[in-house]
């Protein structure tokens, strides 16, 4: 009985450290923090200390959502920078918590690495701060997704709570509720409607990054395959029309920068294979070599659509896939779904160039 009620009173510590912490209420005072921003500085509600109105915002990297309501962001401060309102923005993702199978819509994750690339991509007029490593900032104030806007008054009183305004699609809110507030607030400092609902991407808490083991896990379970390709049927995949965008990478395993670069590529079709995208990987090693090419694909996890062109004769294959291909591997191309090639790379690719032609052609948001 004793082994029982002790499993039962663990079960129970786990759950309450599992529970999302409680959304700050209206009129509570701002909790401080000390944040590192991707500038480099380290901020406090101190840093702020001269704005009538701080509005903080729990946004990140990966999210549809949040993407979708950066440049509405971007200008919401730069409408409101000389009426004394200060926007920050806080990314409270533990990025070894964010899924592969959750980046599809992005070309970056949570890291600080990736989020000054993302800020600098964008040109934020505002600080960005990372509280990924300890999350005690999104603990302190409770936000439920990214984006969740949090607006406070000159002494730091929580005034509004909730979403930025009722639609995340770009161009079809029609109720503007963060700037009907901070209206309000420079006006008479109350707000008529304090809280909304928010909609967007679940907070990455850090006990949930085995949740991104568990899938790595899971790949070791996918049939990986390996089928001839012909000179015809390779043709055939380069002019068929499709439904989706196609990246194929052509490679061997006695190329070096071929299979460095293999595994980021295994990532990158994890990361958007639910979307429309498919991953196909054509090996030129001799015939002779088809149980090493197996294996090195099953190694990488490779589910993807592989194929071996085992054909001694490697100019035919130049010429029939892509004539500004010099030659040399790996080669790397993205297909449109009519067969246009909108990305190509000789030599290693740089992954993040990869990603961000891939994401930008099939979309950074919910349709």
């Amino acid at each position: 009985m004793k082994t029982i009620l002790s499993l039962i009173f663990s079960l129970i510590i786990v759950f309450a450290k599992a529970k999302d912490p409680a959304t700050l209420s209206i009129g509570s005072e701002a909790p401080d923090f000390k944040l590192k921003g991707v500038d480099g500085k380290d901020y406090s509600l101190e840093s702020f200390k001269k704005s009538k109105i701080l509005v903080i915002i729990f946004t990140c990297n990966h999210c549809p959502t949040a993407q979708a309501y950066e440049d509405r962001i971007i200008a919401f401060q730069e409408k409101y920078k000389d009426k004394g309102v200060q926007v920050v923005a806080i990314s409270p993702n533990a990025d070894k918590a964010v899924r592969f199978d959750e980046l599809g819509y992005t070309d970056l994750s949570d890291s600080f690495e990736e989020m000054v690339l993302r800020a600098k991509d964008k040109k934020y007029n505002f600080p960005y701060l990372y509280d990924g490593e300890t999350q005690t900032t999104a603990t302190a104030y409770g936000p439920t997704t990214t984006p969740h806007a949090f607006v406070f008054n000159k002494k730091r009183v929580l005034k509004y709570v909730g979403r930025i305004d009722d639609d995340e699609h770009i161009g079809r809110a029609t109720k503007f509720d963060l700037e009907n507030a901070v209206n309000e607030l420079l006006d008479k400092d109350e707000v008529s409607v304090p809280e909304t609902k928010t909609f967007g991407c679940s907070i990455k808490w850090m006990d949930k990054a085995d949740w991104k083991l568990k899938e790595v896990e899971s790949w070791k379970t996918e049939e990986v395959k390996l089928e001839d390709l012909n000179i015809e049927s390779l043709k055939k995949i380069m002019t068929e029309k499709s439904d989706k965008y196609r990246l194929i990478n052509f490679w061997a395993t006695w190329c070096g920068p071929c299979v460095a670069e293999f595994s980021a590529l295994t990532e990158t079709d994890k990361m958007y294979r639910n979307r429309d995208f498919e991953f196909i990987s054509i090996s030129i090693d001799d015939a002779k070599s088809r149980n090493k090419v197996h294996a090195f694909l099953k190694k990488k996890y490779a589910s993807n659509k592989n194929y071996l062109y085992g054909n001694l004769h490697k100019y035919e294959l130049i010429e029939a896939v892509d004539k500004k291909w010099p030659g040399a591997l790996p080669y790397t191309i993205l297909l449109s779904p009519n067969g246009e090639i909108v990305f190509r790379q000789s030599g290693m690719i740089e992954i993040r160039d990869l990603r961000k032609a891939i994401v930008e052609h099939i979309g950074r948001y919910y349709p």
